[in-house]
């Protein structure tokens, strides 16, 4: 991979650690001659990655969700490195970070791009999500009945606490919990999961590259919510429809070279079983 000489890191100041190891990593690469700059910030404001080779992200997974819809935009690669808990996007610890940040820099690492979803709600402008895109009702405390197409058909229509419509990159997280399907990072595909639905077979569907998602309220007064990772809402007019696909952006994920996402799930999720494989009888 190509140098990187203009670095820009995104450091979440909440996180023991981060502000400190943010420091010996931004010396590391001035040392080495790369041009720096550094924000504190959760999010990062539009253009704000324009021109920079890289973007080192330390924190946890939250805080790659804060920056990733820029990032995408930008065409600009992240380096994850994890100060949060699980860390399914920041894989690279502390100390992985300190010991491979000087070849990271010589251009020693491979991108992996992670899809991303569109979604439009109403008149509302559209937005990128890197997980999930979540409908609900607006009172939380609710169950809604939302009808969903794919291409045009009828796939059904739910009764439930809300839908998850999930990225692979997604897949480990609230689609997770809500008993969703883990799904390989490399997969063009959305899973959509309902949360807690009324009818029990109602369960998770993985959808096609290319489909054209909408979903509409069927109770009489719904309200709908839309959240976008966790972290950007917005909020639907009565009856109004919410339409989502895959996006065209991809956030690229900066990973070592001899990245395992299997490897990777084994210790996040505490798998067991032998890495050596089993000749037959």
């Amino acid at each position: 991979m190509p140098l990187i000489r203009q670095l820009a890191f995104v450091v979440n100041a909440q996180k023991a650690g981060a502000s400190e190891l943010a420091t010996a990593l931004s010396d590391l690469a001035q040392a080495a001659g790369v041009n720096v700059r550094r924000t504190d910030e959760p999010t990062v404001p539009s253009g704000w990655l324009r021109g920079q080779d890289a973007c080192c992200v330390i924190g946890g997974d939250g805080t790659i969700l804060g920056v990733a819809v820029e990032a995408a935009r930008s065409a600009v690669p992240v380096i994850g490195v994890n100060r949060g808990s699980l860390g399914f996007l920041t894989t690279f610890s502390e100390d992985e970070a300190r010991a491979n940040f000087p070849a990271l820099l010589a251009g020693s690492f491979q991108v992996t791009p992670r899809s991303m979803l569109s979604c439009t709600a109403g008149d509302v402008s559209g937005d990128l999500a890197l997980n999930e895109v979540l409908i609900k009702d607006e009172d939380s405390s609710r169950l809604v009945r939302l009808e969903v197409f794919a291409d045009g058909e009828l796939v059904t229509e739910y009764f439930c606490d809300g839908l998850i419509f999930s990225t692979p990159t997604g897949s480990t997280a609230y689609n997770l919990s809500a008993g969703g399907p883990l799904v390989h990072p490399g997969a063009e595909v959305i899973a959509l999961t309902p949360i807690c639905p009324h009818t029990l077979s109602n369960r998770s569907i993985i959808l096609q590259q290319g489909v054209k998602l909408r979903v509409r309220p069927r109770s009489p007064d719904a309200r709908l919510l839309v959240a976008l990772d966790g972290q950007r809402s917005l909020h639907v007019g009565a009856q109004a429809a919410v339409e989502i696909a895959i996006a065209r952006e991809r956030l690229l994920l900066v990973q070592r070279l001899d990245y395992s996402h299997f490897a990777i799930m084994r210790a996040k999720l505490k798998w067991s079983g032998s890495t050596t494989e089993k000749s037959g009888s």
